[in-house]
């Protein structure tokens, strides 16, 4: 008896859940569900509880209870990925405003940041560092919808050397010492340490900064940072994890030596050269050009804004940006799409398509950078990327076809994301 009343339960609760699904019907004139397929003709999207159930070609009938979304003639296609942002902060600040504001208004920073993101079309978005718990509470506020903005694929404080691009600098001593967040690290066995204390603290994704950087405010060029024992450390560390290594990279020999290390991606990739690129390409290393952040920096030179020892790291850059994503194009590998947004504001991440296919991708590959590709770099390829039964139902739509016009991308009007409309 006590078994049959648990069955008989069990379907009750079963039927009240179904009885309460929300479902929600989206007519578009045009259908993307994958950036390798052809655009497809009028048709159907059933969302069920956050879900994509069903495509159908056309108009099909409403079910009792269903709202509707008809977007007439625009197409609809998967929410787009942006797999380096820092929705914590905003271009142009003091670098001394993290001596002074508290770790707490980044929260209210990106919260701003998430909601901009999220309307200009990006549903999930990778944090690409941030002070040590911000991007954790805007991944749970967005996830549990007390913010409105994207999925957010944290990392948390990136991993530095002393001294380097990701660690505090420009600052006194002793100051370094209040500010420090803890994660440096030097030599194998303390990297390791750094990767698990990441991991516990609740990364998702583990940063490292591999090579100098052009925003720091040291002036020991873009050279390799990491030892070649340090960087494999991290990459072993995190894999046993099952967390994925993001290295920041500009310097040929830094990317070349990330790569061989088994890190993931590399961020920038700025001076990649042949032999960075052949590692690249047999070990299956993603590049993420972020070419928006150099259109943002450019947009900022000359005007009191940097300091000095920046300003000369970004004149000794500009020139070739650009150059290696055209060469890693060539020769296969990877690209996927990322923007650096925070270095430039936030909501004109779709900038970065047309400087995509300014060196070199055609738009069906700038498209797939930003929703299968990425995704599969995410490992996250059966939940989001693709319009398909069973993926999660984060779906944009636009005027005209981003088969062949990504600039249709930079103007974005109506999102979905987990199956929550953006108002």
């Amino acid at each position: 008896m006590r078994k049959l009343g648990f069955v008989a339960a069990a379907t009750l609760a079963l039927m009240s859940s179904s009885a309460i699904a929300k479902t929600t019907i989206v007519y578009a004139g045009h259908l993307i569900t994958d950036a390798s397929k052809p655009a497809e003709g009028p048709s159907t999207v059933t969302v069920t509880d956050g879900r994509i159930v069903s495509i159908a070609p056309g108009r099909t009938a409403v079910p009792e209870g269903a709202e509707v979304v008809d977007l007439g003639d625009k197409t609809l296609l998967p929410g787009l990925i942006d797999l380096h942002v820092h929705l914590t902060g905003d271009p142009g600040g003091d670098y001394r405003s993290e001596a002074v504001d508290p770790d707490e208004w980044g929260v209210v920073v990106g919260a701003k940041n998430a909601r901009v993101t999220l309307r200009a079309g990006f549903t999930t978005v990778r944090e690409a560092g941030s002070a040590q718990y911000t991007a954790f509470s805007l991944r749970r506020g967005t996830a549990e919808g007390y913010i409105e903005g994207p999925r957010i694929i944290a990392a948390g404080p990136p991993l530095a050397i002393i001294g380097g691009h990701g660690d505090t600098t420009g600052f006194r001593e002793d100051i370094h010492a209040v500010l420090d967040q803890g994660y440096t690290c030097t030599g194998a066995v303390e990297c390791a340490e750094k990767v698990r204390k990441a991991s516990r603290a609740g990364a998702d994704v583990i940063k490292i900064t591999a090579t100098g950087g052009v925003l720091s405010q040291q002036g020991r060029g873009l050279g390799a940072h990491f030892s070649n024992a340090e960087m494999e450390s991290i990459a072993t560390t995190a894999h046993s994890l099952g967390l994925k290594v993001m290295a920041h990279a500009h310097g040929a020999r830094g990317i070349e030596s990330a790569a061989a290390a088994g890190i993931d991606s590399i961020e920038h990739g700025t001076f990649a050269d042949e032999a960075a690129l052949k590692v690249m390409k047999a070990k299956g290393t993603y590049m993420v050009p972020t070419l928006m952040a150099f259109e943002g920096i450019r947009e900022r030179l000359g005007k009191g804004i940097y300091t000095p020892t920046v300003e000369e790291k970004v004149r000794m850059t500009l020139n070739d940006v650009g150059k290696a994503m055209a060469r890693a194009k060539e020769m296969g590998v990877p690209i996927a799409f990322g923007t650096d947004a925070g270095v430039f504001e936030h909501g004109r991440n779709a900038g970065e398509f047309a400087l995509l296919v300014k060196y070199g991708l055609t738009p069906r590959e700038a498209l797939a950078s930003a929703t299968t590709v990425a995704a599969r770099l995410l490992s996250m390829e059966d939940e989001i990327g693709r319009i398909a039964p069973g993926l999660s139902a984060d779906m944009i739509a636009v005027d005209g076809d981003p088969l062949t016009d990504v600039r249709t991308l930079e103007s974005v009007d109506w999102v979905m994301a987990r199956g929550r409309v953006a108002e």
